[in-house]
């Protein structure tokens, strides 16, 4: 037993060689090849969710080259969602029509697979353990454990128990500690871990800020004969504007089933969209209803995506820990893919640590590896699309041709939340919205697919420091654009007997993260709540 400092806390306190906090592709794959290099180390990894894979959400179409790497015999045991790639489309829509474009040379996915990374991620669990790893589900790192000299030597587990007041509850028992020689924060994008080292560690200091995007998924059953297995088609165009940074994906599966799914940017700038909204319009779209008309929704979901790209990537390597994966942004944004950069990022950690003991050296690592040059041939394509639509097409068809070889490096300035302009200063497009039919009727609807749950008698997990400035200042210049980011209606604006506030419907939320990116004053922080608790994603 140790005693916290900074509570007082009696913790248990157990001892690791290596301390993994994720199982996402990232996490699982340096766990996995850290023993086998090293098997007699003693590897651990938390992952918040109840089980493994069931907060995984991406698309997800995945390059095999390096899960092929890591463990060949995959597709002799395949997830139970694995499709081959079989056909690429790419269209521009209008409100009521739709355009073919050139597939782009990065969207070309013959050879590629089709996957639910809920399932891909159970399934690389399977041979973690298999080969010695310790995998705690249900364990949340809430704060690094720092040595005396500053360097991590672990982390803090979150409490257990605690009443709606943050007191312990009847029931309270106090996260435990879990110290390593290294620490590996492989959360995904915008892991709550990961914000805090970057910010005691400045190593986003000459880095661009990170973009995000939100993408909003669901899977779908239909009719016999609509689907065609393999098929990955993409748009632009309807129902965002010109100035948005978005579009969508349909990926047909087998046994009649299809993901279907829309990403918008987090640097948009009209305080009034909603991501939620607009998904569900491409959905309404003539030639997108027609397909799925008829159809039941299975599950839904909804996740942000670190898209900046190389000139974002903070500095990877702390005194006792690294980033790895999109905790640190390893998504090809042309590509539309991260799960191959991730399982890289998690292998070469891994064969950095075996070879030489300590964090040192793994920045210049990577960005000299494979996956960081793919970025860096790709680095100047989602900043273009800051100057619009048409303009990020033609740059991104000049990088193409170039093969990112093009002598500047066009960059992210502003971060997400500073994106927003104030109500009396922009006006918003028409955006031809259509009525809806198809379901889900509303955010909530789309909750419950998403089968979240969390104990409503716990904290909440999501923090607002000052809800005044929701009151009163958001509500002038932005018209609380909380209600209208979030896509689980997690944020409401009531008036009562007390006049009007914000209420925080933590049950709700299926850890999307936007909230933490885009609450335009950045006074949001999401936290990961107790137990285990969220949404369940495996299918997705």
């Amino acid at each position: 037993m140790s005693a916290s400092a900074s509570t007082g806390v009696d913790r248990d306190v157990m001892e690791y060689d290596v301390a993994i906090i994720g199982a996402g592709p990232a996490g699982l794959a340096c766990a996995i090849r850290l023993k086998q290099l090293k098997p007699a180390l003693n590897v651990c990894l938390l992952e918040k969710a109840a089980t493994v894979g069931a907060h995984a959400l991406s698309g997800a179409v995945i390059e095999p080259g390096p899960l092929d790497a890591l463990a060949p015999e995959w597709r002799q045991s395949p997830p139970s969602i694995c499709v081959p790639a079989a056909h690429d489309e790419m269209h521009l829509l209008t409100r009521t029509g739709r355009v073919r474009l050139p597939v782009p040379p990065q969207l070309h996915n013959r050879g590629n697979f089709i996957v639910s990374l809920g399932l891909l991620a159970a399934w690389l669990a399977q041979k973690a353990e298999a080969l010695g790893v310790d995998i705690f589900p249900g364990f949340a790192a809430a704060e690094p454990v720092l040595a005396p000299d500053g360097a991590v030597r672990g982390v803090r587990l979150g409490d257990v128990g605690l009443e709606k007041s943050g007191q312990p509850g009847p029931n309270y028992t106090p996260g435990a500690e879990i110290h390593a020689a290294t620490t590996l924060v492989a959360e995904g994008a915008r892991g709550s871990l990961a914000k805090q080292l970057i910010r005691r560690f400045k190593l986003d200091t000459g880095h661009a800020p990170q973009t995000y995007g939100l993408g909003l998924k669901e899977l779908w059953q239909l009719p016999e004969g609509r689907v065609r297995p393999g098929l990955i088609q993409h748009t632009v165009g309807w129902p965002l504007d010109a100035r948005t940074y978005g579009g969508s994906f349909i990926y047909h599966l087998s046994e009649n089933r299809l993901y279907v799914g829309f990403v918008v940017g987090l640097d948009y700038q009209d305080p009034r969209l909603s991501p939620f909204e607009a998904f569900q319009q491409f959905k309404h779209h003539p030639s997108v209803k027609r397909l799925l008309e008829g159809g039941e929704i299975l599950a839904a979901g909804a996740r942000t995506i670190a898209a900046g790209g190389w000139q974002c990537i903070p500095r990877l390597e702390m005194p006792g820990a690294l980033l790895i994966g999109d905790a640190a942004g390893g998504v090809n944004v042309p590509k539309i893919k991260g799960v191959h950069q991730a399982i890289r990022s998690g292998m070469l950690a891994a064969e950095h640590l075996a070879a030489t003991g300590a964090p040192a050296g793994f920045d210049a690592l990577w960005r000299a590896s494979p996956g960081g040059q793919e970025l860096r041939a790709v680095r100047n394509v989602k900043p273009g699309f800051k100057r619009g639509l048409w303009f990020g097409l033609a740059n991104a068809g000049l990088e193409a041709l170039t093969a990112g070889r093009t002598p500047w490096t066009l960059t992210h300035t502003t971060a997400d939340y500073q994106r927003l302009r104030h109500l009396d200063a922009y006006a918003p497009p028409e955006r031809h919205w259509v009525e809806r039919t198809l379901p889900p009727r509303d955010r909530l609807a789309s909750v419950f697919f998403a089968a979240t749950s969390h104990d409503e008698r716990q904290p909440a997990h999501l923090k607002v420091r000052d809800t005044t400035i929701c009151t009163d200042r958001c509500t002038r210049e932005f018209g609380n654009p909380c209600q209208r980011f979030c896509p689980a209606s997690v944020y409401e604006m009531v008036e009562d007997a007390a006049g009007r506030r914000l209420q925080i419907n933590a049950a709700n939320c299926v850890h999307c993260k936007a909230c933490d990116i885009k609450d335009p004053y950045a006074i949001i922080d999401w936290t990961p709540p107790e137990g285990g608790s969220g949404p369940n994603y495996q299918s997705l």
